[in-house]
């Protein structure tokens, strides 16, 4: 499967999603707060993200993914 970021970082509010690069289906939402969080535990690179590299791109992607994911599986009152 191919991907794409679609990443608005320097607007008032923030998001990032990645879609599906054949179907235009949005697999993942980053809003203002993961990526504020993102932000604080370091692991938002901004140069991945301007990257042409495929192998950076894939890691982004994956690291992404991974985030959502441990997010999703947190306790509700636990978002931070």
């Amino acid at each position: 499967m191919t991907y794409l970021i679609d990443a608005w970082l320097d607007r008032p509010h923030p998001y990032l999603r990645i879609l599906h690069r054949d179907t235009g289906e949005v697999c993942a939402v980053l809003g203002e707060d993961a990526l504020d969080e993102l932000r604080d535990q370091g692991d938002l690179d901004l140069h991945g993200l301007s990257s042409s590299e495929p192998v950076v791109l894939k890691e982004l992607v994956r690291n992404l993914f991974l985030f959502c994911y441990a997010r999703a599986l947190r306790p509700m009152g636990e978002l931070h």
